[in-house]
């Protein structure tokens, strides 16, 4: 089939999955001509494992995308069937937001989000080849044979790449969710050089929620309480559907322990390192053989389908087993199973491989997001495709590009964790990956990064001017309760008292009264009436702000040390193998990730605080830049 020129773009994304989404979206909001291609046009946004989003650190990346001016938040809120705040009872760095999505409805509003869109052409297409020239894309070749041309290209790919689905000894070439599969992408990518590993995910059966006995689980439901990801949601969803909690039994362990040599993992068929955090029901009963239950969770697909996600049973066992592992389950004797689960192994980049900006270090203007730099998870695969997408069109228009560091942001952290540190397994974020979390909360996604949203040009002048307004009733009324003094008369001791207090033997400051263990911001407006109208949002921010001073200071600290070093910038001609006394495996490390600053050079595994001592007097004596020319 003969080649054709098909047309010429500023950035072109290839793929639309939750990466692909936020790339193409972004890109062209800035104005740069943008060209998505994806293999199927009915799976833009698909949620081919569990139908959520958000959860521990994950949801506060979907809280950082929405403040940048992404669109994941507001798209959830439209479609939720359920949302909870999940860890109320702990501290503001730990909490986050989940919400179960109508998978359905969640696809259709992300495609019409696309399709309206500016700037920006959507075609059905397999991309099979990238064109590159002087160690430069220039463009790229699909399955017709149609030449795409462009100044950047971002690949968002999932798991498509050499796609392999597998359900017991049942191996066969596909995508998730019996996609095609991406196999000629795969082979142009490493034949560019580009070292690709081999990861595994799964997935476990769907059921008929008509064949569920619901009396023999315990009900899971929503908050009663308006929630959302996006600042700017208004309108909120207060119909919501429960899901339920059961548990496996001995049964379902005794299913297991006799069928584990017809587990492809067991087995062998299965080569693919899976994710450590997300464990199939297998893996799960022999890791922790002494546990007696695991919990399964019931979660509806959407509102208009009776496909229930059976959370927690993850499993690539042949479908026979699958179907009596099911039977084992309370509640489940006479589910009927509408789909099995699958474990599926498919090709990602070794990330180490990117530069912070996402842009790969062997081809210029080529960027990787998503679940092919090794990631696992919707939202961390947002995160990424929004700030590849950024990056992609900032080089476009020849604005210099956006890193956020560890301290601005969850998103800030996983690309550094990828880029500097790699992963031997599909990575997921934790809330003890960063070590900034309590400056890194739910809560203040807006105050950390609207700015930048704005500056970029995907936050509107509106949105930002409300924004600020938010920013100045805060500080105001932190001032306010600086300043005011509170008398120890009878309405204070007995305000006091009745949240079990110690009484005041002196005047206090407001500040000082709130930053009491039992003292809330309502409960001191009482003493101190305010004339601003502040709105929840804004009363929250006012007392975490408050409460957590001493311990939000000692951050902002060790973030200015930390700066320090990111400033400590390493010459891009280093010579590492001109430097006496460095280990030679921080040699061979630092050679691999080439770091930018001391910062990220001393977080590289196998680099040591005398490595980076030994770097740092070599870099101030100036004698280690390669000799060129």
């Amino acid at each position: 089939m003969p080649n054709f020129e098909a047309g010429k773009f500023d950035v072109i994304i290839v793929g639309a999955g939750h990466a692909g989404v936020e790339a193409a979206l972004a890109s062209a909001k800035m104005g740069a001509k943008t060209l998505v291609l994806t293999i199927n046009l009915d799976m833009i946004a698909f949620m081919p494992c569990n139908p959520s989003i958000g959860g521990p650190a994950k949801g506060i990346v979907v809280r950082e995308i929405d403040a940048l001016g992404g669109a994941m938040g507001k798209v959830i809120d439209k479609t939720h069937i359920q949302m909870r705040m999940l860890n109320t009872g702990k501290g503001p760095a730990v909490r986050a937001l989940r919400a179960q999505a109508d998978k359905i409805l969640y696809q259709n509003e992300m495609k019409r989000l696309l399709e309206e869109q500016e700037n920006l052409t959507i075609h059905q297409a397999v991309v099979e080849e990238l064109l590159v020239e002087d160690e430069k894309i220039i463009g790229l070749v699909t399955q017709v044979g149609a030449i795409y041309r462009a100044e950047t290209v971002v690949i968002t790919t999932g798991t498509f790449l050499r796609g392999e689905i597998i359900i017991g000894d049942l191996k066969y070439s596909s995508g998730p969710n019996n996609q095609q599969p991406s196999i000629k992408l795969a082979d142009s990518i490493r034949n560019l050089g580009f070292d690709l590993v081999r990861f595994k995910t799964g997935t476990p059966p769907r059921v008929n929620s008509k064949t569920v006995d619901y009396s023999k689980t315990e009900i899971q439901p929503g908050d009663d309480v308006p929630r959302a990801f996006s600042f700017d949601t208004t309108e909120f969803i207060m119909d919501q559907l429960p899901c339920w909690l059961t548990y496996t039994t001995e049964m379902t362990h005794q299913i297991i322990n006799e069928n584990l040599h017809l587990s492809p993992m067991y087995s062998g068929m299965i080569k693919g390192t899976g994710p450590r955090y997300c464990p199939s029901i297998e893996d799960k009963i022999v890791r922790f053989s002494d546990k007696p239950r695991h919990q399964i969770f019931l979660e509806p697909e959407g509102r208009n389908t009776r496909e229930v996600y059976v959370q927690g049973l993850s499993t690539s066992l042949p479908e026979h087993v699958q179907r009596r592992l099911i039977a084992s389950v309370p509640g489940l004797e006479k589910a009927e199973m509408m789909r099995a689960g699958y474990a599926i192994e498919y090709d990602a980049m070794v990330p180490t491989q990117l530069w912070p900006t996402l842009e790969t270090k062997k081809i210029k203007n080529l960027y990787t997001a998503g679940q092919i730099n090794g990631t696992s998870g919707y939202e961390e695969a947002a995160g990424q495709g929004l700030m590849a997408g950024i990056n992609a069109a900032l080089r476009v228009l020849k604005k210099e590009e956006k890193v956020l560091s560890r301290s601005d942001a969850y998103i800030g952290v996983l690309i550094d964790d990828l880029v500097t540190k790699g992963t031997n397994e599909p990575y997921r974020l934790l809330t003890s990956r960063a070590e900034y979390r309590l400056l890194l909360r739910h809560d203040n996604a807006d105050l950390r990064l609207l700015e930048v949203g704005y500056e970029i040009g995907l936050v509107s002048k509106e949105r930002y001017e409300r924004f600020s307004g938010k920013k100045q009733r805060i500080e105001n009324e932190l001032q306010r309760l600086r300043t005011l003094m509170i008398k120890p008369n009878e309405a204070t001791q007995a305000l006091i008292r009745s949240v079990e207090g110690s009484e005041l033997k002196d005047g206090i400051r407001a500040v000082d009264l709130l930053k009491r263990t039992e003292m809330n911001y309502d409960l001191v407006a009482v003493l101190v009436p305010t004339e601003l109208d502040l709105s929840f949002e804004e009363k929250e921010q006012v007392e975490i702000q408050v409460k957590y001073e001493g311990y939000i200071e000692k951050s902002l600290q060790q973030v200015e040390k930390l700066k320090k070093m990111e400033n400590k910038k390493i010459p891009d001609l280093i010579d590492y193998d001109a430097i006496s006394g460095i280990a030679t495996e921080a040699k061979q490390k630092m050679k691999q990730v080439r770091p930018l600053s001391i910062a990220q050079a001393s977080r590289i595994s196998g680099v040591n605080p005398a490595d980076i001592s030994i770097l740092l007097i070599y870099i101030e004596q100036g004698k280690i830049a390669k000799i060129t020319g």
